[in-house]
């Protein structure tokens, strides 16, 4: 058998024909089906010097910032990297996991993977999934890698965004294709499309608000579905982000059953002169809470892990500006991070992606999983 045969032949998912390769063939490993999860990024740590490497990259982004580098980088680099890697990193130090030394989104994106891991193996013999980071440590280079390193010869890119933005999803994609630009063998590849109209994604999100609102002792009036918020520029450009944000909260108060105006959708996070996506989250709170409005909920349905944006921003800012302009009760709903209801959802969500990949055997293990 020449090299060549054994090499066609290893391509096809069969242990047998690995095993079968001549004596002086290069080694091959089994073929296996990757999952690899993205999420935004972190920072190492929260002093100067970290946040600085971090938000570089994060700002360097030309689908972050969409401005020539020429206009940009003496900006960035002489003036906002002066100034806002302290700011950013006082932020951090509110919610740092000082267990691990690490943000909240590291260690709850790792706890996602580890329990997909679990699941992902209870259902099919060759699927593997790994996590990686857009921007910071674990690199998605390192995750591309290591999913390589284990024979996947498929792999589906998982960036964790409900829905699509150019921003979030977009700039997620383009780095894992970064990292097989490097690959000689690369593997087929997928990518998962937004689930923000999901029925498992939004009963996923229903139940979270009423086990939560179950633990309260007051009722909250209103509930705000707040989102990250872009440019309004992006909209006009065509960025479906704004539609399907808007489409999650319809979908999600008709599951709740609840009229318009006791879950409302609102956008956090502007940075920047220009006009942002409407209407603003403090803005909304201050309002609310002066024209009367005493208790109110938040949930974040655009995260799928808590993070700076969630815990910094919204459980502590916006939970400041509610009461310091007279109202009483805030409560942050938290996002469905690593819980079973979530996990179990996002098992099914990659079972259904990997469809025509999964072979008869795995396919048989699913239907048996599921049965019991």
């Amino acid at each position: 058998m020449s090299n060549r045969v054994g090499l066609m032949e290893a391509i096809a998912p069969s242990q047998d024909v690995v095993s079968a390769l001549p004596r002086d063939h290069p080694p091959i490993k089994p073929p296996r089906i990757g999952v690899l999860l993205l999420n935004l990024g972190t920072p190492d740590a929260t002093d100067y010097w970290s946040m600085r490497r971090y938000l570089s990259e994060f700002l360097s982004d030309r689908r972050i910032i969409e401005l020539s580098p020429w206009l940009w980088q003496p900006i960035l680099q002489a003036i906002i990297l002066t100034v806002r890697p302290k700011k950013s990193g006082h932020a951090y130090q509110e919610i740092w996991n000082r267990e691990k030394n690490e943000s909240p989104l590291l260690t709850i994106t790792r706890d996602q993977a580890e329990g997909l891991k679990h699941m992902m193996s209870a259902r099919f013999r060759n699927v593997s999934v790994e996590f990686a980071m857009r921007y910071g440590n674990p690199s998605t280079e390192s995750g591309v890698r290591k999913l390589i390193e284990q024979g996947c010869q498929r792999v589906l890119v998982f960036p964790l965004y409900p829905q699509y933005s150019a921003a979030t999803t977009g700039t997620a994609c383009d780095q894992a294709f970064r990292a097989l630009m490097k690959e000689r063998w690369q593997p087929a590849v997928r990518t998962m499309p937004a689930y923000h109209d999901h029925p498992g994604y939004i009963r996923a999100l229903a139940d979270s608000i009423r086990a939560h609102y179950a633990s309260l002792d007051w009722e909250p009036e209103v509930l705000l579905a707040s989102y990250h918020g872009l440019p309004k520029e992006n909209l006009d450009k065509g960025d479906p982000y704004h539609c399907q944000c808007h489409k999650t909260t319809r979908l999600l108060r008709e599951e709740l059953g609840w009229p318009e105006d006791r879950l409302r959708i609102t956008f956090q996070s502007r940075f920047g002169p220009k006009e942002w996506l409407q209407p603003y989250t403090d803005v909304t709170v201050e309002e609310l809470a002066q024209s009367g409005v005493k208790n109110i909920a938040v949930i974040t349905p655009g995260f799928s892990a808590d993070c700076v944006e969630t815990l910094e921003e919204i459980d502590i800012g916006v939970r400041e500006t509610f009461l310091e302009n007279g109202g009483q009760n805030f409560t942050y709903i938290p996002c469905l991070n690593a819980s079973v209801g979530h996990l179990r959802f996002l098992a099914d969500l990659i079972e259904e992606e990997l469809a025509g990949w999964l072979g008869a055997p795995e396919r048989a293990a699913a239907a048996t999983a599921a049965s019991r």
